[in-house]
């Protein structure tokens, strides 16, 4: 449960595009799950209901979405 009080509002406004995997992860910690594909890594922070996730390509974070957080 520690885990899932990074994953809010707040803290996914403080990610920005261009960020490093490091970076993203001393904002809201551990992923839940990373998968890569063709050079894109895909992270997702919290469960299919309540979730961060971000894109990686080449280190640098690429995409950035966020499903009801509070």
């Amino acid at each position: 449960l520690a885990a899932c009080s990074k994953l809010n509002m707040e803290n996914y406004q403080r990610l920005k595009v261009g960020q490093s995997y490091d970076e993203v992860v001393a904002i809201v910690g551990q992923p839940a799950r990373c998968d890569e594909l063709l050079g894109v890594r895909q992270c997702q922070w919290g469960d299919d209901n309540r979730n961060i996730r971000v894109g990686f390509v080449a280190g640098a974070a690429l995409t950035l979405s966020a499903h009801n957080l509070k």
